[in-house]
């Protein structure tokens, strides 16, 4: 007798990777894509019209973020899978996920298996953590070695890694110029660097980005 397949959904905002993820996962036997979202919105919407057994959802979309979708799905809901994916597996992110009932954390830059892999846990095990820099994360939160940046310094730090200046900045987070400048200095004073580039490295070295973009400098 023939397993039923796990049923997946994926709620990403790039529609490459909802596709070309999405066909990795479909060929797995066990796997299979029911629905794909690009919001927030669509992804709640989507959970409550298909009651899928996973979700593997993006951290950063247009209307908010993936844990707003873990968060509301997991008050009310205590067997789905959810896993996040994110360009950004800092040790903030990885606490956040855990704290907001993720069953699992990998970042987009892993390797294809390690969604698959993550994917087949929450399916088994949705209330058990599961992220490969889970122990180093929980290591420095011990011996305080990372700086503790507050949630709006850390979207802040996000876009300097993603290359927007401090006018740009202000514009995405809503907030004044002179503001979004005094958030960076204070980012800057707490990573001890004197400026963005040796801001993002540190930041890199000690878990609090996992990326920076190319245009970053």
């Amino acid at each position: 007798m023939t397993e039923t397949p796990t049923r997946v959904v994926m709620v990403d905002d790039h529609e490459l990777i909802r596709s070309g993820l999405g066909a990795v996962l479909d060929l797995e036997d066990d796997l299979e894509i029911v629905g794909t979202a690009s919001t927030v919105t669509e992804g709640l919407a989507t959970y409550e019209e298909l009651s899928p057994d996973v979700m593997v959802i993006d951290l950063q979309m247009q209307d908010g973020t993936g844990l707003d979708i873990v968060r509301s799905v997991r008050q009310r809901d205590k067997q789905t899978g959810l896993v996040m994916l994110t360009m950004h597996s800092g040790d903030d992110q990885i606490f956040a996920a855990m704290e907001a009932g993720a069953s699992g954390f990998v970042g987009k830059d892993a390797p294809a298996t390690e969604v698959i892999k993550a994917t087949r846990h929450a399916a088994v095990s949705p209330g058990a953590f599961v992220c490969t820099g889970l122990a180093g994360a929980l290591q420095r939160r011990t011996t305080g070695q990372v700086p503790a940046l507050t949630e709006r310094e850390h979207e802040v730090l996000v876009l300097l890694a993603d290359g927007l200046g401090a006018a740009a900045i202000g514009d995405r987070l809503y907030l004044s110029e002179s503001t979004a400048k005094s958030h960076i200095a204070r980012i800057y004073q707490k990573l001890g660097a004197a400026n963005r580039a040796q801001a993002l490295v540190t930041a890199m070295r000690i878990g609090l980005l996992s990326t920076v973009q190319p245009s970053a400098r």
